[in-house]
């Protein structure tokens, strides 16, 4: 039988742009250009690795977003991914972690999974706790932060790097693990892996589809919120020392005014 892996991926705003809030403060997603999250291309690449050493496999990406998320779809696509899935409904806008695990674990359940792999958190919320939820919401053991995973004998095996040690993990499938970006550099798509992504299908589901009702997510359904935000302070310009010969001793007088010293 073949083996059934879904990779949870989010299509998140560019680090590099000028990320701000939207007056109903979630995060605007229209303004700055956005693309696959850094660390989900990481599950990405551990998928192919466990189908490459798999007899057989499948590998579905499953992702939650509007429109333009399909970009990340394709992303994984051309790292080569089987299949997409896109679950896009207006009422999801302001969902927050406990909402997207929740459609997560639907849109999983309604696609078939054997291995849910994600990566260790997403760049643009960082909270790193849906993976944990969704296996709650599974009722499937959960095998998180790995630096190391592989699937043999119905098991899904993993390191899991400390401070101050390692630990060896496993569990039985179904399961969810999440990897860390120590878990190995992902492929860059090939232009034959792009062209091909292109035919390969991507199902679109809506909440209806899932069966859940729109007052279980967005905004009205969240169990968390953001009250208050207020953008960084710009930069100032910085103390500058000319070294005129009494340099080193307007350093020390410097860091000693501000206790560094």
């Amino acid at each position: 039988m073949s083996l059934r892996i879904v990779v949870c991926v989010k299509y998140v705003p560019d680090a590099t742009g000028d990320r701000h809030f939207a007056e109903d403060l979630t995060v605007d997603r229209d303004d700055v250009d956005g693309l696959l999250s850094e660390l989900d291309e990481y599950a990405v690449e551990q998928a192919l690795q466990i189908a490459e050493e798999a007899d057989d496999a499948e590998i579905t990406v499953l992702t939650v977003g509007p429109e333009d998320a399909k970009d990340a779809l394709r992303k994984a696509l051309s790292m080569g991914a089987d299949k997409a899935v896109h679950v896009e409904d207006d009422d999801l806008h302001g969902t927050d972690a406990l909402g997207t695990s929740l459609v997560l674990a639907k849109a999983v359940e309604h696609i078939g999974y054997d291995l849910v792999i994600s990566g260790m958190a997403s760049t643009d919320g960082g909270m790193g706790v849906v993976p944990a939820m969704l296996a709650e919401r599974l009722g499937v053991p959960q095998v998180t932060l790995l630096s190391e995973v592989a699937v043999a004998d119905g098991k899904v095996t993993g390191r899991r790097d400390g401070d101050a040690a390692s630990e060896q993990l496993e569990a039985s499938l179904p399961a969810v693990v999440s990897v860390t970006d120590q878990s190995g550099e992902a492929r860059y798509p090939s232009f034959k892996g792009i062209m091909a992504a292109k035919k390969k299908p991507v199902q679109t589901l809506d909440l209806s589809d899932l069966g859940i009702e729109a007052e279980e997510v967005g905004l009205e359904g969240s169990w968390t919120k953001v009250d208050e935000a207020a953008e960084r302070p710009a930069r100032t310009a910085g103390t500058v020392v000319k070294d005129e010969g009494e340099g080193g001793k307007q350093l020390a007088a410097f860091l000693a005014e501000r206790k560094f010293v």
